[in-house]
């Protein structure tokens, strides 16, 4: 089982859950203490873990992790592409390129990275697979403060879409996750503006219910 972002937050409880299922782990983060931390706790309690610290949005980085799993376990059967990043909210008419392109970066890039190199070990050992990828209500919704993750989450859902047609006849699932907003160190800006920023627009009459009002059905030609 392979688990990226693997380092702290959502990453880190996912492994210590697999653990307990018996998986056999490969925990990759750009954090090398923080997954070396994990896996030593892990081994600590009976799991068989593996850390490999490495920049996840280059090919080489990718391609290590995938490597370290077939050379600790012999195959790679699933993994969970966790890691990626989120920025403090603000209109997006404020965001820098910097900022959109360190979002997207990891979000969306090195998701593909990750995935390319997984489905190429899983299709060659020949025994089908499964990823999940963790997206997020930012690949669903827009409007909460950090349009350039949203739109890298976005991109995220065809990637899936993509990679589970592509990889269907070899036995192979792609799926994705998408949670609300979880409090981890990674999230820590969301909550350090406050629940409503003062640009943030007026909350909706429908909010609360279900969702908004059904639009009145439109006579033909209209």
């Amino acid at each position: 089982m392979f688990v990226t972002g693997a380092g702290r937050g959502i990453g880190a409880t996912a492994a210590r859950l697999f653990a307990r299922e018996g998986a056999l782990l490969v925990l990759a983060a750009r954090s090398g203490p923080e997954v070396e931390a994990l896996a030593a706790e892990l081994r600590a309690g009976g799991a068989r873990a593996v850390a490999v610290a490495a920049d996840l949005i280059t090919a080489d980085g990718a391609q290590r992790t995938v490597d370290a799993a077939l050379e600790a376990f012999g195959r790679l059967d699933a993994a969970f592409d966790n890691a990626g990043n989120g920025l403090p909210p603000v209109p997006l008419v404020e965001r820098s390129e910097a900022e959109w392109d360190d979002s997207h970066g990891l979000n969306l890039r090195g998701s593909w990275l990750c995935l390319r190199a997984q489905l190429r070990a899983m299709a060659a050992g020949g025994r089908g697979g499964a990823v999940v990828l963790n997206s997020g209500m930012g690949a669903l919704v827009g409007g909460f403060g950090d349009g350039a993750q949203q739109a890298a989450k976005h991109g995220l859902t065809g990637l899936v879409k993509a990679a589970a047609a592509d990889c269907a006849r070899q036995g192979i699932r792609v799926n994705a996750v998408a949670p609300g907003v979880v409090r981890t160190p990674g999230s820590e800006p969301y909550f350090e503006v406050g629940p409503e920023p003062r640009w943030w627009p007026a909350r909706p009459r429908w909010a609360g219910r279900a969702g908004p009002p059904r639009s009145p059905r439109r006579r033909p030609g209209c």
